[in-house]
């Protein structure tokens, strides 16, 4: 939990002045695995963590801005943008910036201070959280109206354009949209989103961190995109009305796929049959039917792992782990891949023996102890100023 007296403490110490609060969260996605950026549907939540900024504007055109986790400080001036892909983590700030100035929203200089609760690298999406508190926190203090969308659209571009990442748009729409008791069902062609309500039970969403984060997940994901175009190109022969794999049934490709060279054509078959599982998990939450869910879970890792091939032996013992416990009705990973968190559907009256056998497993194997803990569905971005609150 961030406490928020102190990031006000460390705004007062750098700056001076009584800051405004903005908070963004991190996020979840319970199941729709790399099908955002295919057109397709992805079904996240919001989390009860996330990046709170400080902020009070400035009347020149600079930005100041300090990160509490890192302790590191960095400015930038809005009308002299500097070079992309600098591989810091001011990209997404000043990113975020250009890109909302780009969309017509005025934007003045800034000083800006902000800490994080969401794991970095952990699946979680602290690079959202992080765009889309400084999205907000930059044009409410410049007056400037910006509809969710927008600030959704700025932190995806900041993503492309600045830090290299052919993200789609996920992350950043559940960061504005999320609320409370829900998941969100996104189309992320039409950018559309459902709300879905929670209807678990007796169960909790439980997310386990491996620790790690192998360092060909950002090449590995691109490459993947890239492969999934390639099998839109190739479809589109037999297919010509075709715009991305969210068009084409698990019944058509499974009379097509011998016309797809490997691995694009087991890259095709997760997409397609993911966009199928998430349309069904919407259907099983608002049903209350946990068991059906977590079937949906288990089936979406099994395909992440082997046809589109994202998960590492880490992930895996986790999911492993966590489905020898009895009072789990599904595990899978959750964001791009090859490290991060699982989310997991866990009975609340096993969480504690939940904990200890996924924890000493996973330490016998690898040596690392993981970080285990119960993820409630949080509202998007907006802002806060309640003492304590994260």
């Amino acid at each position: 939990m961030i406490d928020l007296d102190a990031l006000r403490g460390t705004f007062g110490a750098l700056y001076g002045g009584v800051p405004r609060l903005f908070r963004a969260p991190g996020r979840v996605n319970l199941i729709g695995e790399h099908t955002d950026y295919n057109d397709g549907f992805v079904l996240p939540m919001a989390i009860d963590r996330g990046t709170v900024v400080a902020a009070v504007p400035r009347s020149d055109r600079m930005v100041r801005v300090h990160s509490a986790n890192l302790n590191e400080s960095a400015q930038f001036d809005l009308d002299r943008p500097g070079p992309p892909r600098r591989g810091s983590w001011v990209d997404y700030v000043e990113g975020v910036a250009q890109a909302l100035l780009r969309r017509g929203v005025t934007v003045v200089g800034a000083d800006l201070a902000l800490e994080s609760d969401v794991p970095i690298g952990g699946g979680l999406s602290s690079s959202a959280a992080l765009e889309l508190s400084v999205a907000y926190a930059l044009t409410a203090i410049s007056g400037a109206a910006a509809d969710p969308l927008t600030l959704a659209l700025a932190g995806q571009e900041a993503e492309h354009q600045w830090v290299g990442m052919k993200c789609g748009i996920m992350d950043q729409f559940v960061g504005t949209r999320g609320k409370a008791g829900h998941a969100v069902l996104i189309d992320c062609r039409k950018l559309e989103g459902k709300l879905v309500p929670l209807r678990l039970g007796d169960y909790a969403v439980v997310v386990c961190d491996t620790k790690v984060k192998h360092s060909l997940a950002s090449s590995e994901y691109n490459s993947r995109r890239a492969e999934c175009e390639r099998g839109v190109e190739l479809l589109r022969r037999t297919l010509p009305s075709l715009r991305a794999l969210r068009d084409v049934s698990l019944r058509d490709f499974n009379l097509l796929e011998e016309r797809l060279p490997e691995p694009v054509r087991k890259r095709c078959r997760h997409v397609i049959a993911e966009n199928e599982r998430t349309l069904a998990a919407a259907e099983a939450l608002e049903s209350g039917s946990v068991i059906e869910m977590g079937r949906l879970m288990d089936a979406s890792h099994q395909s992440l792992r082997d046809d589109y091939q994202v998960s590492c032996s880490e992930l895996d013992l986790l999911v492993e782990s966590a489905r020898s416990v009895s009072g789990c009705a599904g595990a899978r990973m959750t964001g791009g891949g090859f490290g991060g968190c699982t989310v997991n559907l866990v009975r609340r009256d096993a969480l504690e023996q939940f904990r200890v056998s996924v924890e000493r497993e996973y330490s016998r194997v690898t040596g690392l102890m993981p970080a285990i803990y119960v993820a409630e569905a949080s509202d998007g971005a907006k802002e806060t100023g309640r003492i304590g609150a994260g």
